[in-house]
């Protein structure tokens, strides 16, 4: 199976909370896009690994993806090494996605960024031919390096350099935030520990951030990007052209 578009998170609800509006309008434009999530959350403060695996499954059909994997790799020590390197290169010669999107370089949980290190570095990688990976089936896998990197945006504001419109996919991207139940929109916190992000009125604090993103691209509603390699390249403005931002 091959990808248009490829994101990968140090854990599960990474994407859903930051780029999710835009995978599902991807998807709506026609797109295969996929999510390969790092860790399986296990050092959260809430639920447990098989039931994020649960929840992320559940945020996948939502979403209409049409893949998602979960590495397994280690939660809160995520290092840029080579051991950890491999599986995602194999995984983006596997899917062979034109775009990747990729966590914030630098953000309030420390995983972002060294996952962000983590990704950048695979992704170079998977182009090189002397760096060896198996597929599944054990064959060895042709190198692969996605065309454009960009980094989403989460927890702390960062300048972006593109906005993208959610203003149609606001109401799927928030229902797909909640599938993870055990994380987000918890009124009864039970026997487990209250989180800022449990309290359902986490979600007045997220279209918040959407509408004042949507502000600045003329949108309603909007989700921020930064363009890894500037600078962005182009052969004619038809994007421009195709759109008429009110700002």
């Amino acid at each position: 199976m091959t990808l248009d578009v490829l994101a990968l998170a140090a854990h599960p609800d990474d994407t859903e909370l930051s780029c999710s509006g835009t995978l599902a309008a991807l998807v709506k434009q026609g797109l295969r896009v996929g999510v390969v999530d790092l860790t399986r959350g296990e050092m959260g403060t809430r639920g447990t690994p098989s039931l994020r695996l649960e929840e992320a499954k559940k945020a996948t059909e939502i979403l209409g993806l049409s893949a998602r994997d979960n590495l397994g790799l280690p939660d809160t020590e995520l290092r840029n090494i080579r051991e950890l390197q491999l599986p995602i290169i194999e995984r983006i010669r596997h899917y062979k996605p034109h775009i990747c999107l990729i966590n914030a370089p630098k953000d309030r949980h420390p995983d972002h960024g060294h996952a962000a290190a983590l990704q950048l570095d695979s992704i170079f990688y998977s182009g090189l031919q002397k760096i060896e990976t198996k597929s599944p089936d054990g064959k060895f896998q042709e190198p692969h390096r996605p065309k454009h990197v960009l980094h989403y945006i989460q927890d702390q504001p960062l300048e972006p350099d593109f906005i993208f419109d959610i203003t149609t996919t606001i109401d799927v991207k928030e229902e797909a935030i909640k599938a993870f139940s055990s994380q987000f929109n918890v009124a009864d916190p039970g026997n487990e520990p209250e989180t800022y992000i449990s309290d359902p009125d986490f979600f007045v604090s997220l279209r918040a951030r959407a509408k004042q993103l949507g502000h600045l691209g003329g949108f309603g509603y909007g989700e921020g990007f930064i363009y890894h390699k500037k600078p962005f390249p182009m052969s004619d403005f038809r994007f421009l052209m195709d759109s008429s931002p009110k700002r």
